[in-house]
């Protein structure tokens, strides 16, 4: 199946910037799409709800104007984050908000809905659904989805368990529509793997915590560059659902990363008007793939650094194939 435009035109690189709880801001998003991938926030970091139209207008503001200044080289779409899980009470207002800026690129979480994905559709954007294995994707589409985001082991923050392999294997079985791939991806090299497996864009999230536009705190984002994946925990303890956490952040919480207890699943914490804040300000998630970050960079230099990699591993590949043959 052909991406759809929104998807396949724009982009400088296969990727799209994962939305961060409470780290991804007006700032990040528009940097993310000037250097040519998408870029993506929760709707729930504008606080209070009156907030979400003011980011929106001054992203969609921005973007119009880069594009008006750099007409051979456009801005790449952004995506608004809906957390649509019974706990989140501005579903409908942001929804409604997210309309009246015809966003082109909607994220779904927690739940598929299908009179979600109908409000979607009904102004002209498509909607791409985090899962975490097979069941859930069938699930999605079939509930009206156009695309999934296949959320494999070694993701930050909630992360499914599944090696990228098996579970872009089984998605590809039966969908033959948008798939991105996330776990673990922080170099272009990676996203190359992605796109060889079957996915058609990489997912890639901690790798922008550490990065200037971000809004993480500075220890935030030293941790991410002092840490390897052996550093990462696997927990549902804090939300109630199942994430990857840096253990130097849980230890400063004053909490053994070898001793957690269970969380309980019924009680989630999700950032939807029942925060808690130790689970999100003091215990950080990350993914895996923070190995490859080994600096605080300005996103557009990120970006930068990806494509060159992408680029000479696309390169060192078609290489390997003519001497093959």
């Amino acid at each position: 199946m052909r991406l759809p435009p929104i998807l396949s035109e724009r982009l400088r690189l296969p990727v799209i910037a994962s939305p961060l709880f409470i780290i991804s801001n007006p700032e990040l998003v528009i940097a993310q799409c000037k250097a040519g991938i998408v870029g993506s926030f929760p709707a729930l970091n504008a606080r209070p709800q009156e907030e979400l139209a003011r980011w929106l207008q001054r992203i969609t503001d921005a973007l119009a104007a880069h594009d008006r200044a750099h007409p051979d080289r456009p801005a790449a779409p952004f995506a608004v984050n809906q957390i649509v899980h019974r706990t989140n009470d501005r579903l409908q207002q942001d929804l409604e908000v997210c309309a009246r800026f015809k966003v082109p690129i909607v994220i779904t979480s927690l739940g598929a809905r299908p009179e979600v994905n109908e409000a979607v559709h009904a102004y002209g954007g498509i909607v791409l659904h985090d899962v975490i294995d097979n069941a859930f994707a069938r699930k999605a589409i079939e509930k009206g989805a156009d695309g999934l985001i296949a959320v494999a082991a070694g993701a930050g923050g909630h992360a499914g368990t599944q090696s990228p392999f098996a579970l872009v294997q089984e998605i590809r079985q039966w969908f033959d529509g948008p798939l991105v791939l996330s776990g673990a991806i922080a170099s272009g090299r990676s996203v190359l793997a992605a796109r060889a497996m079957g996915a058609d864009l990489a997912y890639m999230g901690s790798a922008f915590i550490a990065t200037e536009e971000a809004n993480a705190a500075a220890a935030y984002k030293k941790m991410i560059v002092d840490s390897t994946a052996r550093d990462v925990v696997h927990t549902n303890l804090f939300t109630g659902v199942h994430g990857n956490y840096l253990r130097p952040s849980i230890v400063a919480a004053g909490l053994d990363p070898d001793q957690l207890a269970a969380g309980d699943p019924g009680a989630m914490n999700l950032g939807t008007g029942r925060i808690k804040p130790k689970a999100w300000k003091d215990v950080w998630g990350c993914g895996q793939g923070i190995g490859a970050i080994d600096r605080v960079l300005p996103a557009a230099a990120l970006i930068d650094r990806l494509a060159a990699e992408y680029d000479a591993a696309l390169g060192e590949g078609l290489g390997r194939r003519r001497t093959a043959a």
